[in-house]
């Protein structure tokens, strides 16, 4: 069961969106060497916004992954993909349905 997840916002610096989409596609791979991340959901919500949503099960879990490589990752960019530093804000789940097998995070096409 997931109970408080991370809510981030990122806006891409103009002409970026490609790249954006790009290195949030690329991000599976690393989130899905998380186990304790249950669910991740990369957006794009216009031209030049894009999200991320996180689940997690505990607070322990939450903070495994804002330390872990998939926030390194995300911060690495920075200045070169980003035209402010990433909004990242911790939420609390009040009711969830997820699939089953919801730990096989695959990329969107």
């Amino acid at each position: 069961m997931v109970s408080i997840g991370l809510l981030i916002r990122l806006y891409a610096r103009p002409g970026q969106g490609a790249a954006v989409a790009e290195f949030l596609e690329g991000a599976v791979p690393i989130v899905d060497q998380e186990p304790w991340t249950t669910a991740f959901f990369a957006m794009r919500m216009g031209p030049s916004e894009f999200g991320i949503f996180n689940a997690f099960p505990d607070e322990a879990s939450r903070q495994a992954h804002i330390s872990g490589h998939a926030a390194q990752a995300l911060f690495a960019q920075g200045e070169a993909l980003f035209s402010q530093p990433p909004s990242v804000e911790p939420v609390d789940i009040i009711s969830t349905k997820l699939p089953s097998g919801a730990g096989e995070f695959q990329p969107v096409s």
